[in-house]
């Protein structure tokens, strides 16, 4: 048989099309363009963001490949510290661009392999083409949230960011003063109480050490001012409900048992995507089981923690609160039925599968106004 008889140009085709795949950096951007498979793969480098160079190096690009200058460009880059602003840069230079989750990039398995930018714009080009040939499972694609959407999500990250700050300036101050042995509460007159404390050895604690401490509880102090700040602001605008993430909120707090923190990470992370089934928002969350089978080998490995890592402990301490004030919803009789009989290590395990139900039956609730089965709503809810 005559296998030398293969189309490869064929089968490796595309159309009149420039494909880009790109590799930023904050200085510059690397392209690497082409326009098949078999075809030649050429490369450029340009300041990043500078619209002039882009437009000259697309031109410059359809003329080496004998394109016209009017034919079309699709590229892809992946999603990293630059967000998606290249991607609307992308979008309004007439560019069609996906942006692909790195950690979805196939590579070699190999202990050692090499990396260089000008081998990684390759990659991404040669992966882009062969997407476009077909082969959907090369990758995984970054839904671009609109401007709005994503500026709706910066108050309550802004929240959860000064929340983790105030957790850390105190256990540094009690961290300092357990190296001298002492215990103390931490409130506004902790800085007066700090002369008269002495060390576990009954030394009188060090000028060096009060110094430190009443410099990280001043820092505690503006962090609290900022955090209550940032809490209220959220509230005035739940009550407000100007923004459809808001209106959101307001559904989602009309449920016992549902606080503001976290509806709002609920309404901004999940209800905001255009997600479309429950398999997609368990997915998210990060609660989805991921299974070993290999022969005669088969174990669950445990959740598969990909999601959004704020939504799952936000959502198993919910779950936990959801047990005690929603008693005679079906998640809670769920619940009970399947861990309840169990002992601590039991319920744990089976918190985070309930957390999993409840962001599902939530996203439900905000999405099409279904109440979980058995829930009970807020006094004064409509």
């Amino acid at each position: 048989m005559d296998t030398t008889t293969t189309p490869r140009q064929e089968s490796s085709a595309i159309g009149d099309t420039l494909y880009v795949g790109l590799e930023l950096s904050s200085r510059e951007w690397r392209l690497a363009y082409a326009t098949s498979l078999s075809g030649a793969t050429q490369q450029v480098v340009i300041r990043a963001g500078d619209r002039e160079q882009w437009r000259a190096a697309l031109t410059r690009a359809k003329a080496q490949c004998g394109l016209r200058a009017d034919a079309g460009v699709r590229s892809c880059y992946e999603a990293g510290r630059d967000g998606f602003w290249p991607h609307r840069f992308l979008e309004a230079e007439g560019v069609t661009n996906v942006v692909i989750d790195s950690s979805s990039i196939e590579v070699s398995r190999r202990a050692r392999r090499a990396k260089t930018d000008r081998l990684d714009a390759r990659k991404l080009l040669r992966l882009l083409l062969r997407w476009a040939l077909g082969e959907r499972d090369v990758w995984h694609q970054v839904h671009v949230p609109s401007p709005a959407v994503e500026a709706a999500r910066h108050a309550p990250r802004a929240v959860s960011m000064l929340a983790k700050e105030r957790t850390r300036w105190r256990n540094r101050i009690h961290g300092l003063l357990a190296t001298m042995g002492v215990r103390v509460r931490i409130d506004a007159q902790l800085p007066t109480r700090l002369a008269g404390l002495v060390t576990g050895d009954g030394a009188p604690m060090p000028a060096a050490l009060q110094t430190r401490v009443t410099l990280a509880w001043r820092l505690l102090q503006h962090v609290e001012t900022e955090l209550s700040a940032a809490r209220r602001a959220l509230r005035q605008e739940t009550v407000a409900a100007r923004t459809a993430a808001a209106a959101t909120v307001r559904r989602l707090t009309t449920l016992r048992g549902i606080g503001q923190r976290f509806a709002w990470v609920l309404a901004t992370e999940v209800c905001s995507r255009d997600l479309r089934n429950r398999r997609e928002v368990g997915a998210l969350t990060g609660f989805t089981s991921d299974h070993y089978r290999s022969g005669a080998m088969a174990h669950d490995q445990g959740i598969s923690r990909a999601g959004l890592a704020q939504l799952r402990s936000l959502g198993v301490e919910t779950a936990w609160i959801w047990v005690q004030w929603q008693p005679q919803s079906g998640l809670t009789q769920w619940f009970h039925a399947r861990f309840g009989r169990g002992g601590p290590g039991v319920r744990r395990l089976g918190i985070v599968a309930l957390a999993r139900r409840l962001v599902i039956a939530l996203w439900r609730y905000a999405r099409e106004g279904t109440v979980p089965p058995g829930a009970v709503l807020n006094a004064g809810a409509v």
